[in-house]
């Protein structure tokens, strides 16, 4: 069985009273999605982000539950809880 994990930093804007995500950004560590995420929220401008992991097994077919490792300023339901 082949896992590969993924790290993720996904913004989100408030558009018309919504949560919307924006485009997210592949990374190479828990490190670096965690910073990226912080970027986006702090110098960008974005309402929120957050940082996740996700662990799949693509020969499977099998697709784990998003781990959020950090979240920033506003973020959707979804993302407040540690594990989606």
């Amino acid at each position: 069985m082949t896992e590969i994990t993924h790290f993720v930093a996904l913004p989100f804007d408030l558009i018309d009273g919504s949560l919307v995500a924006g485009n997210p950004v592949d990374c190479a560590d828990p490190a670096v999605a965690i910073q990226t995420a912080q970027g986006q929220w702090k110098v960008f401008g974005h309402v929120g982000a957050v940082a996740y992991s996700r662990t799949s097994d693509f020969g499977a077919g099998k697709y784990n539950q998003k781990h959020v490792l950090r979240r920033f300023g506003q973020v959707p339901d979804e993302y407040l809880r540690a594990d989606r």
